[in-house]
């Protein structure tokens, strides 16, 4: 068997829930010879923390790859295939084809090239998947941070897109963003009320 047959790699993704911005995934295969301190799922860690991690992981694991579906893909295809399509692309954007691939959650996305398992839970046993979570929310959460200069009345650096009251209030207030997902319920409730950005009462 080839060294890189023996490889795991690990994939989660960030952004389902969120009415708005891509859904963001990543792929991570961890170094045994560098063990990185502290991986844990990314929910559970400090943004000071992740951050901190996310540098170590892209410095020391033998390969990492983030990807994404955009909002138009989210509304085409809905946020689950959405998020399978994320991840394939991170699993396929890797440098090094991994031997088998742990998926946080319970479904293996569709047309990977090796074989692959789905782990329930899996961002908070599986220290591959961890280092997942954590380049995917840190680089989803910088997208966040950057939409919310673009859009300062929105609040997106706070509450990350999530329907938060003071998003609802925001959009009802300003208006459905072209960066707003218009399939999710509460988008899809103001836009047929006309609530565009900009064109709001």
């Amino acid at each position: 068997m080839s060294g890189s047959n023996r490889l795991i790699c690990g994939v989660d993704e960030a952004g389902r829930g969120p009415l708005c911005g891509a859904v963001v995934a990543a792929a991570v295969i961890l170094d045994p010879a560098h063990p990185i301190a502290g991986l844990a799922d990314s929910k559970k860690l400090s943004p000071a923390r992740r951050d901190k991690l996310a540098a170590e992981i892209k410095a020391h694991a033998l390969a990492w790859s983030i990807a994404e579906a955009s909002v138009e893909e989210i509304d085409r295809l809905n946020i689950l295939w959405a998020s399978m399509l994320a991840m394939r692309r991170a699993v396929e954007g890797l440098s090094v084809q991994p031997g088998e691939s742990l998926i946080d959650g319970n479904r293996v996305p569709a047309g990977l090239l090796m074989p692959a398992r789905a782990i329930v839970k899996g961002d908070a046993l599986e220290p591959c998947i961890s280092a997942a979570s954590i380049l995917a929310k840190t680089h989803r959460d910088a997208q966040l941070v950057e939409m919310d200069r673009r859009y300062p009345q929105y609040g997106f650096a706070q509450h990350k897109g999530y329907p938060t009251a003071a998003h609802l209030k925001a959009l009802e207030h300003h208006g459905v963003t072209p960066e707003h997902r218009r399939s999710f319920g509460p988008v899809a409730n103001l836009l047929s009320q006309g609530l565009l950005f900009g064109e709001s009462a």
